[in-house]
């Protein structure tokens, strides 16, 4: 028996529930497949911008009233853009349940997008831009992306650009908005104390008049992996380096993908991992040093970041290589192994105790791959993953995939990058 329960409407919006008994909150998140992976070049950031504007007013409420909604019981609601998907959410006690979804269906469904709250959105969305350029351990994994995946919608910022946000249409925004926010291209989320059939009621009621038109989302292709070895710098007035040192993975269908979970974890995924170990425990290169992957429908990514000062860019890039490189050749261990599964299926079981959590799992899970796998599912993949499979990747992304680095440095930094691979420039 699954453990969630899914209802699609007449009209092709899914509805996903997970009951949890125990708890007196519920979780509940709207997803809409669309992204900055579905935005053409001259559309970039307008998922986000669409975002926001969800926020500014309907033609029932005023944004301090959307605001109030759900403050003025003590709940939560939040929203946010990534590249395959947006979500909007709340988190409210049981008892609002209802209230959380009427909300949410009055933004996505009425929001009115008034010229002089665009304009002025606009500016705020350019402030939030120029806040994520101030920031050099966000921006060096933009670099990293925009590095990986050239000219490919994957590579682009999420918030775009100050000039193609000042640049869009209030019709050119509607216009996207009115092609992917329909029916077949959403699901609604919900997790904690509920019953399914109401929750599948109320969805109706509220969205069950939505036209049942065609999910308008064009298929992004593949994004070609790199060539050969590249990097992308930026030179800021900080006093830290940041850098990003990683290669092309797997993409979320790919079978191996519970392989790379666990190799993430031996490489930087955690405070006993190899790079943490040898970057900050035994030489006191970095405070901050992990790797991490990306996975998407068509491609995905590993990276490795390290902030590090200026002097020591040179010594940490020999020690994350060679750490890599190690890896790649003679692979990880079988008690590295056992550790790695250990420590995904707690954080794992940990991250079940948030509603909020699961309601994510099951949003996500629907809307990129059409199921959600169980807790045990996830458990019994994790605990198959052999230490040929993890050797095997291991070498396929250290030894044979092309690397690509990232780096945000001071001005005065005098660092040869190009023994790296191609600079490439802005």
């Amino acid at each position: 028996m699954t453990f969630y329960r899914k209802t699609t409407l007449p009209n092709g919006l899914r509805v996903v529930t997970e009951a949890i008994g125990h708890v007196r909150s519920a979780a509940v998140g709207v997803y809409v497949g669309t992204g900055s992976l579905y935005e053409a070049p001259a559309e970039m950031g307008v998922s986000h911008l669409i975002e926001h504007m969800l926020f500014k007013g309907t033609e029932r409420r005023s944004a301090l009233e959307i605001a109030r909604a759900i403050d003025g019981r003590g709940g939560a609601l939040n929203a946010y853009t990534a590249k395959e998907y947006t979500c909007y959410y709340a988190r409210v006690l049981d008892e609002h349940l209802p209230l959380a979804l009427d909300v949410l269906a009055d933004m996505i469904l009425n929001s009115r997008f008034d010229p002089d709250d665009l304009a002025r959105e606009k500016d705020v969305i350019c402030e939030e831009i120029r806040m994520y350029d101030d920031v050099p351990d966000d921006l060096v994994h933009d670099l990293f992306a925009g590095a990986l995946w050239r000219g490919h919608a994957l590579g682009r910022p999420i918030v775009g650009t100050v000039e193609r946000v000042q640049a869009m249409s209030r019709a050119d925004i509607l216009a996207y908005k009115n092609r992917h926010y329909v029916p077949a291209n959403m699901v609604v989320a919900a997790a904690g104390h509920l019953e399914h059939e109401r929750v599948v009621e109320w969805v109706a009621e509220l969205f069950g008049a939505a036209a049942a038109e065609a999910d308008g989302r064009p298929a992004p292709d593949a994004p070609p992996g790199p060539r050969s070895p590249a990097i992308a710098v930026r030179q800021k007035e900080i006093e830290q380096a940041h850098l990003v040192l990683g290669t092309t993975a797997l993409s979320l269908d790919d079978p191996n993908i519970y392989a790379l979970h666990v190799l993430n974890a031996i490489v930087g995924g955690s405070s006993s991992s190899r790079l943490f170990q040898e970057v900050r425990e035994k030489r006191g290169l970095a405070y901050s040093v992990y790797s991490y992957h990306s996975s998407y429908r068509s491609a995905g990514a590993f990276g490795v970041y390290a902030g590090v000062s200026p002097r020591m860019v040179g010594a940490t890039l020999d020690v994350v290589t060679g750490v890599l490189s190690e890896l790649g050749r003679r692979g990880v261990t079988e008690e590295e192994l056992a550790e790695a599964r250990e420590q995904l299926k707690g954080q794992l079981m940990l991250g079940l105790e948030s509603t909020s959590s699961r309601m994510s799992r099951l949003g996500r899970g629907e809307l990129i791959r059409g199921f959600v796998h169980s807790p045990d599912e996830v458990i019994a993949r994790v605990e198959a993953v052999t230490l040929e499979q993890v050797n095997e990747l291991a070498h396929r992304l250290f030894v044979e995939e092309a690397r690509v680095m990232a780096a945000v440095v001071p001005h005065a930094l005098q660092y040869d990058f190009a023994q790296y691979g191609e600079v490439l420039h802005d």
